[in-house]
């Protein structure tokens, strides 16, 4: 009987000792990183015929056994995840346990069209597409209750996501990171700025990220823009004819187009826009609210992605003539 035991014991501490080394040792070593989802309400035993079914290189049993013993068998999270080289059963588990789901990324560009970015959250291939069938209203009021048009309300930048999630997050994320930028910018804005509210501020912004060639211009182009607003000038500015435009435009603005009318053209109408005309980024959200301080009013470009800044009208056709003469050369 004490041969029976000692046997016995041996055995027991051999097997622990196998089960924490199977425990930490890699399922895989050097092979491409495999992808498998959890499904929702499933257990251990589930879960883990899910991963086999995948391709994970795991023995179902044990772990089973191994979420059990540890009391993590109730806390595994479904969703979509990666076994990447390297991870050992124990890593995978408290991969489960805190749903460390496989992350995608869709970025969005600054200068982009409300409509560019709707088709870019439509083509993304690892996103839920639950609103390509809600119209821009339908889907703005899924979002916020204060604003219906959706031109500039969202912040461009990149957005990581899990497999197999809601394109309508990526847009409420994106729609809360630009409230908060549009804030900041608002609070800690000139007090002297011809803008009523945080709205008009935006629609600024959207066209300075249009306009500037050039990040260092941004505030420059801005200054222009405030001093015609305070003056009472014209915007002028061509970004604003080409949206108002639509798929009219085919490329090229003709003085047909500057004189023909509409709700964004700034040659036949004064003040800004009705609404923003672009995604505007953080660089443009500040030049709007802290633009330079000049006294120009005029800009053309020098054909180098740059501008001549001009404080009056003789000095502006000056350059406009040696700037556009050079550039048809």
């Amino acid at each position: 009987m004490k041969k029976l035991l000692v046997t016995g014991i041996i055995v027991l501490v051999a097997a622990v000792a196998g089960f924490s080394w199977w425990a930490k040792s890699p399922l895989t070593t050097g092979e491409p990183v495999i992808e498998f989802s959890i499904a929702p309400g499933s257990g251990v035993g589930a879960a883990a015929q899910q991963m086999a079914s995948a391709g994970v290189p795991v023995n179902r049993h044990l772990f089973n056994i191994l979420a059990r013993v540890t009391g993590q068998a109730g806390k595994i999270k479904a969703g979509s995840y990666e076994l990447k080289p390297d991870t050992s059963p124990r890593r995978l588990l408290a991969q489960l346990v805190r749903g460390e789901f496989a992350q995608e990324a869709v970025t969005i560009i600054e200068g982009w069209t409300f409509r560019q970015m709707r088709a870019a959250l439509a083509a993304h291939d690892r996103l839920k597409h639950d609103t390509v069938k809600l119209s821009d209203k339908e889907l703005m009021a899924k979002i916020s209750k204060e604003y219906t048009s959706p031109e500039g309300m969202f912040f461009p930048d990149t957005y990581l996501f899990a497999k197999g999630s809601s394109e309508l997050d990526i847009y409420k994320k994106a729609h809360g990171a630009m409230l908060n930028h549009l804030k900041a910018a608002w609070e800690s804005r000139d007090q002297s700025l011809p803008y009523k509210t945080p709205y008009e501020a935006l629609i600024m912004a959207s066209i300075i990220e249009k306009e500037t060639g050039q990040k260092s211009e941004r505030t420059m182009i801005a200054g222009v823009f405030v001093n015609r607003l305070r003056t009472g000038m014209l915007l002028q500015t061509d970004p604003t004819v080409v949206y108002g435009m639509g798929e009219r435009f085919a490329g090229d603005i003709r003085k047909k187009d500057l004189e023909t009318d509409t709700p964004y053209n700034t040659y036949t109408r004064a003040g800004l826009p009705p609404t923003p005309i672009s995604l505007p980024g953080v660089q443009s959200l500040s030049a709007a609210l802290s633009p330079a301080k000049t006294q120009a009013l005029y800009f053309v470009s020098r054909g180098d992605g740059t501008s001549q800044f001009s404080n009056n009208l003789n000095d502006h056709n000056r350059a406009v003539n040696q700037y556009q003469r050079r550039n048809n050369q």
